[in-house]
């Protein structure tokens, strides 16, 4: 039963027969088997077929959440159980807003030094793919904004507190001055994240409320690429004060903070609501809660 439950789970994410086979490993003829399997157990048609996979039914859409929550249960079990064995062991899997990538390094540190058996493996992600990977078990928490757009059922822990600057080459005209309002960068040749990205939409909104018409000459998913077209052709991107910092050393950029207004927005961990949590998960959010209050 636990077997057909991945399965399904891999085919409602899949939403193809195919790719969810070869995402858990066994042939498609196996995995329509174990589906049918299911349905035959369970009484109730949950995949409605055509000539490809046409969605769930709403039988099916009640049977994934209790198949997510299952198969988190079983997780969970065996890793309590390996953690009463070994100690906590394993690879501790982050999804982390672009923009907090460069900042998470401490929190990662600390962890590592408390559980010397953990290995790490980070993903950059928006917040909807890190919410998603959360409830899909793809990840074990994420680390993204807290306080602008609604998280679901979730549990969080506050790290920091993001602010704004807006990073330039030391030549660019703006650079002479030490704080920059937001209403300043009308008419600046902006670099910024895609509009996917829960902080483009935070920097559209506080530019639109300043009365400056967002029309980056560059959009893209990734700060390295925003930086280095700062480099190579003097435009002006926005980044969160703490993910610029790690590009200013020994580059000749610089970073003005803006204001008017000083914007904040939270940035925490967010892991999934449930009781008991995992041995790994109480351990993140015990150093988690630690970091912020060493912060």
């Amino acid at each position: 039963m636990i077997d057909r439950l991945e399965m399904f789970i891999a085919l409602a994410k899949a939403r193809h027969f195919g790719r969810a086979a070869e995402a858990v490993g066994v042939t498609q003829p196996t995995l329509s088997a174990a589906i049918r399997q299911l349905e035959d157990s369970l009484g109730v048609m949950l995949v409605r077929r055509g000539s490809r996979f046409q969605g769930l039914t709403p039988e099916g859409e009640r049977v994934l959440d209790w198949a997510r929550r299952i198969s988190g249960d079983v997780r969970g079990m065996k890793d309590e159980l390996r953690a009463a064995r070994e100690g906590l062991s394993g690879t501790l899997r982050l999804a982390v807003v672009p923009t907090a990538l460069g900042a998470i390094a401490p929190l990662s540190q600390r962890f590592a030094a408390a559980h010397p058996k953990m290995r790490f493996s980070v993903r950059s992600a928006t917040t909807a793919q890190l919410l998603a990977m959360i409830e899909d078990h793809e990840a074990d928490a994420g680390i993204g904004y807290l306080d602008n757009e609604p998280l679901g059922r979730v549990v969080t822990v506050p790290l920091y507190t993001e602010r704004y600057v807006a990073v330039m080459r030391a030549d660019a005209p703006l650079a002479a001055r030490e704080r920059l309002r937001w209403a300043d960068l009308s008419g600046a040749e902006l670099c910024l994240l895609t509009p996917d990205m829960q902080n483009r939409r935070i920097v559209a909104g506080h530019l639109a409320a300043a009365g400056v018409e967002v029309r980056p000459v560059l959009e893209t998913n990734s700060t390295v690429a925003l930086i280095s077209h700062v480099l190579a052709t003097g435009w002006i991107t926005i980044l969160p004060e703490r993910g610029a910092a790690i590009f200013l050393d020994g580059q000749p950029l610089l970073a003005r903070p803006l204001t008017a207004p000083d914007a904040a927005h939270e940035i925490g961990l967010i892991a999934q609501w449930r009781e008991p949590h995992t041995p790994l998960l109480d351990a993140l959010l015990a150093e988690a809660r630690r970091f912020a209050r060493d912060r």
